[in-house]
């Protein structure tokens, strides 16, 4: 049976072939999308252990959050940027709830996010999300939330309204693209509780800074936010 077993691996691997996103390699765990050296080589930040860290002071001044992080730096012609584009442009939906799996194990282990009670993804626009085929944010919460173990809220907020691209925007443009484009759709499910709002790259805060402006109306809410990366300027 065992020699059967691995004659059927074998096959499917030859027509199936399952892979590492990053680095192309075939000796990986089937359960997973990165192998253990690629794993190993994510540029990291530890921001989830530091107080008043790089992307807690984006947001000095600007929304009251319990604390905020981002998982691992972003630059061009990286590895972190190959995984990013396979997973927000290619459907790696493993890949994107692999990285949330680190994610999760990460927050876990800082006392900063311990009081969390529900993971909140940053909305995508609808037809951006349906031409995509899912919302990059949406699988990250599934990603923490297995490893966490608490829950995913998928409509508390929502962003009706097209935006441009945020790309070759400034602070103040990408803040006027974004101001008033969410709407909170469900307080009642949050109030009274201590949320983590998740995206996947942060650059300069605008869209998340607005989607936090609405999400805290919410009465007695706590608010955190945790991104997979913060690309350096």
């Amino acid at each position: 049976m065992l020699h059967l077993k691995y004659i059927n691996d074998s096959v499917l691997q030859l027509f199936f072939p399952h892979i590492c996103a990053g680095c192309g390699s075939d000796v990986l765990n089937k359960e997973y999308s990165m192998c253990l050296r690629c794993i190993n080589s994510l540029p990291e930040t530890n921001f989830e252990l530091k107080k008043d860290n790089p992307v807690e002071k984006i947001f000095w001044g600007r929304v009251e959050l319990e604390s905020a992080t981002a998982q691992f730096y972003f630059t061009k012609e990286s590895l972190m940027q190959h995984l990013m584009h396979q997973f927000k442009y290619k459907g790696n939906r493993e890949l994107g709830l692999q990285l949330g799996r680190l994610m999760g194990s990460q927050l876990k282990q800082s006392n900063r996010f311990t009081s969390i009670d529900a993971l909140v993804p940053l909305p995508l626009f609808p037809e951006k999300e349906r031409k995509r085929g899912y919302n990059q944010a949406t699988i990250l919460c599934e990603g923490i939330a297995s490893a966490m173990g608490i829950s995913v809220l998928e409509n508390v907020v929502s962003r009706p309204q097209h935006t441009d691209t945020q790309t070759s925007k400034g602070r103040i443009d990408r803040w006027k693209n974004m101001e008033g484009k969410f709407i909170l759709t469900d307080a009642a499910i949050i109030a009274g509780k201590h949320v983590l709002l998740v995206d996947d790259v942060i650059t300069t805060g605008a869209t998340l800074e607005a989607c936090c402006i609405e999400i805290l109306k919410t009465p007695g809410i706590k608010l955190s936010v945790a991104t997979l990366c913060m690309a350096s300027r």
